[in-house]
């Protein structure tokens, strides 16, 4: 097959990565060119990317998926089973065990929750399309930084970076972390210096499984995925089979609708958007995918579904067995719906589900992160040595490391929540340019994709919209506390123009 452009790069002799036009950079192009490329200021100027870049790929979309990886490239070892459940994964975490208490205060209606949440899945749905036509169109390392680094230039792609790193992707680190030791200390009792400990321990344990190697980390997270399906699959089971001992209520709460107004309906739906969170993250880890042009749109398509069906399935036993109004006031609905079925031993039993869930989650959240730094290292957007890649594992090794010190700050200082909270948001506005800038690919010549996005214009444009109607809602409920969390992201530019201006790009080290 031949190599198509923007799809790969090719590698250069001595191991040295060369980036195909269309692509962050062009073949031999100095980092001056690719400065006025974007219009944006030069990051690179004293470098040329043929001296400078390591390799970081398999070399071509002909070679054979199996290759041999040789020196410091990343290895494909992530096919379509695996990427499926990464996509699961690092959705399933917590909030599918307590979210359904936000929604149905806001929306008092057993079909309008369901309503809810079958839109919250079929805006992500959209939304992984969007993702999917990107990562098939561009399969470098990096995801959704690539895509806006391309779309809008290396400042906007900085501060995706920036953000993940100091609060949103360190944070959910974190803050999972956390959750996974506050129910480790229901079977275990432990105040709140024991808590941060099992917290930091975890986190910590799946850095060094994913500094060993991408095929244990997936590995993990892929057995960890089967498993909470399997026990969410248990849960509906054990609800149909013995929730009938429960007053029968289901056919009333059907059939009961409140005051649903269009406000409370779309603040219900911006809870359940926040639920699907994680799904682009497959697109972080595209240089060690196979054939990550076709694998990873399948997967987002996949896994989406797998979601999508898994929450409503959830939803519905847990209004077979409780009341709508114990739904709503609930904080462990889950943990209430163990309880009301298999007596006081279901709140252990929902413990223990939790921690599983969690910790799958977290395998899949900690491998992705570091592909995006070690892609801003790359591109001179953070410290060159911050781009090694260890010679025997393969993996990003020391970006491995800065995201498992830095999460673990913030568990140790209890600073992830009010960080996190505050800047969460913030996420959707870049999914929001995200999607424009797939509008400003289509028109631009060039670039090949596996996989065109069903119902464009009209799906993207829906999905954007919603994206930037999130983040006015959002500002609209908390305007103190999003304007802070929007400042801490701003607060990356003027870093990135004293980076880009000082030209603070160390040489990498082996």
């Amino acid at each position: 097959m031949p190599t198509r452009a923007c799809r790969v790069g090719g590698v250069a002799g001595g191991g040295v990565r060369v980036r195909p036009v269309g692509c962050l950079r062009a073949p031999g192009a100095s980092g001056r060119e690719f400065g006025r490329q974007y219009r944006g200021p030069d990051l690179h100027r004293d470098r040329q990317v043929p001296q400078a870049v390591p390799a970081t790929s398999l070399d071509a979309v002909d070679s054979p998926p199996d290759a041999p990886v040789t020196g410091t490239a990343l290895q494909r070892a992530i096919r379509l089973p695996h990427a499926t459940a990464l996509v699961v994964g690092t959705i399933i975490g917590a909030s599918i065990f307590v979210q359904p208490s936000e929604i149905t205060s806001q929306v008092p209606s057993v079909l309008g929750v369901l309503a809810v949440w079958l839109v919250a899945g079929g805006l992500t749905m959209i939304g992984a399309l969007v993702c999917a036509e990107l990562a098939s169109t561009f399969t470098r390392t990096g995801g959704v930084y690539i895509y806006l680094s391309e779309a809008f230039g290396p400042a906007v792609g900085f501060l995706w970076g920036w953000a993940m790193f100091w609060t949103m992707h360190s944070g959910i680190i974190a803050a999972i972390a956390v959750v996974f030791a506050r129910y480790a200390g229901y079977l275990i009792p432990m105040g709140a210096v024991g808590t941060k400990a099992v917290a930091v321990t975890v986190i910590l344990f799946l850095s060094y499984v994913n500094y060993l190697g991408v095929k244990q980390g997936t590995r993990l997270q892929t057995v960890f995925t089967i498993g909470k399906l399997l026990a969410v699959l248990l849960i509906v089971i054990v609800g149909l089979a013995l929730g009938g001992r429960v007053e029968g209520h289901f056919v009333e709460s059907v059939a009961f609708t409140g005051a649903i107004t269009p406000k409370h309906f779309f603040a219900g739906l911006a809870a359940g958007l926040f639920a699907f969170g994680g799904w682009h993250m497959v697109t972080y880890s595209s240089e060690e995918t196979v054939d990550p042009a076709r694998t990873i749109p399948r997967a987002l398509v996949i896994g989406t579904l797998i979601v999508t069906a898994s929450y409503l399935a959830l939803n519905t036993i847990y209004f077979y067995v409780l009341p709508l109004d114990t739904v709503a006031a609930s904080t462990r609905v889950a943990a209430d719906l163990a309880e009301a079925v298999l007596g006081t031993g279901g709140g252990g039993a929902v413990s223990v589900l939790v921690m599983f869930s969690t910790f799958g989650a977290l395998a899949g959240i900690v491998l992705a992160g570091p592909r995006v730094y070690l892609a801003m290292a790359q591109d001179g957007l953070l410290f060159r040595w911050c781009g090694a890649i260890h010679p025997k594992y393969q993996t990003p090794h020391r970006v491995i490391v800065l995201q498992a010190v830095w999460a673990s700050v913030l568990v140790a200082t209890g600073t992830f929540q009010a960080l996190f909270t505050r800047v969460v948001y913030t996420e959707w506005i870049f999914f929001g340019l995200m999607t424009v800038g797939l509008f400003l690919f289509r028109r631009r010549r060039g670039l090949s994709r596996a996989y065109s996005v069903w119902g464009y214009p009209v799906l993207p444009a829906l999905f954007a919209v919603t994206a930037f109607a999130v983040v006015i809602s959002e500002v609209w409920s908390s305007p103190w506390d999003t304007l802070e969390g929007l400042g801490l992201v701003l607060a990356g530019l003027p870093v990135y123009y004293l980076w880009a201006r000082k030209g603070l790009s160390p040489k990498a080290t082996a």
